[in-house]
């Protein structure tokens, strides 16, 4: 039997050998474009191979995280729309780890599928290339599984990432005091939460389509008010620490919102009291709630509700952290204080 005959036997039970390999090499530019020089060979290897420069770092901590864009993947799929999945995975994935500190240097994915297409293939993974380019972040390596018995015409991404920081400079939280500032970073939307509660309101209980335009979105559909994509903030964070700013904690709002991922970083013994009209509420977050008749307290848990990150810093530092985030493009405001208290969170 042939080689030919074998990939037409597996091609028939679902599996293309052949396509995957053709929108690879469709893509490989963009993913080159992510290379650092710490890179030691081509992606495509058994594994990737990533040789930390002792000459930049003196102390260096590996830092580490995995994620998933979840249930968006599926408003994506309603608009066939999915060259900005590569940046939420990304953009999320280099967040998390930023919060301590972290340089991102490389970054892995997996897409589980049951049938692969295009473009679906090559604009998820040119928005990965893109997004790690960005921020200096190599593509080392990924996996594509094909699984037409597992999956139907859904498929799943996953994002793990791997950053580095001196031990000296890992921004753990424990410094954070009372008297210390609070800034938050705006959103532009959900994110990569709350999309499930998101999917319940609009597409079942209100009936709408990703492609229903609202006047209450200024003209938009559902579907791109939902797939904006997750904003990085690691560009802002970098110069501060560069320049010497005291960034005592610093919070991804993701899934829990500010109520449960405030208190991953906070000592025992102090509180943050946050001022909800700080930043402005993103006009999907109001239709939801408005439509899907959702307590306030419930808002604030699933969605991030237009605060995406979250600084603490000594009074001192505010207004240089303000300048900092602005001249990034981010709209920052100060959003709340830290009080003496039992590591909880209030939101007024």
């Amino acid at each position: 039997m042939t080689n030919k005959a074998k990939s037409e036997l597996y091609k028939n039970a679902g599996v293309d050998i052949d396509l995957a390999t053709s929108l690879l090499k469709s893509v490989k530019a963009k993913l080159s474009a992510s290379r650092r020089p710490e890179m030691l060979a081509p992606i495509g290897g058994f594994g990737g191979l990533f040789q930390i420069d002792l000459q930049k770092y003196k102390n260096p901590v590996l830092v580490s995280s995995i994620d998933g864009v979840g249930t968006k993947l599926m408003v994506a799929a309603m608009l066939e729309k999915y060259d900005t999945i590569g940046y939420d995975i990304v953009n999320h994935c280099v967040n998390d780890i930023s919060v301590q500190g972290a340089e991102p240097v490389y970054f892995l994915d997996y897409i589980g599928i049951g049938k692969l297409r295009s473009p679906l293939y090559e604009q998820v993974l040119g928005g990965i290339a893109d997004a790690c380019a960005a921020v200096g972040c190599a593509v080392l390596g990924g996996e594509t599984a094909e699984m037409p018995g597992m999956y139907g015409n859904e498929f799943d991404l996953v994002g793990v990432i791997t950053g580095i920081v001196e031990k000296d400079r890992i921004i753990t939280g424990e410094k954070i005091a009372p008297g210390h500032v609070a800034i938050g970073l705006a959103s532009n939307g959900p994110h990569t939460n709350g999309f499930s509660l998101a999917r319940k309101v609009l597409f079942e209980q209100c009936g709408y389509s990703a492609r229903t335009v609202l006047e209450e979105l200024g003209g938009e559909s559902v579907g791109e008010a939902l797939l904006k994509p997750h904003i990085c903030y690691w560009p802002a964070i970098r110069q501060a620490m560069d320049e010497g700013l005291r960034l005592d904690g610093i919070a991804h709002i993701t899934g829990g919102g500010l109520y449960d991922n405030t208190p991953r970083i906070l000592p025992p013994e102090v509180n943050v009291i946050f001022d909800k009209n700080a930043l402005a509420i993103p006009p999907i977050f109001k239709v939801i709630i408005e439509k899907g008749n959702i307590d306030l307290v419930e808002a604030y848990r699933v969605f991030n509700m237009g605060v995406g990150m979250v600084w603490f810093l000594p009074p001192a530092d505010v207004d240089a952290a303000l300048k900092i985030c602005r001249a990034h493009g981010y709209t920052t405001e100060i959003c709340g204080e830290v009080t003496p208290g039992d590591g909880s969170v209030e939101i007024k």
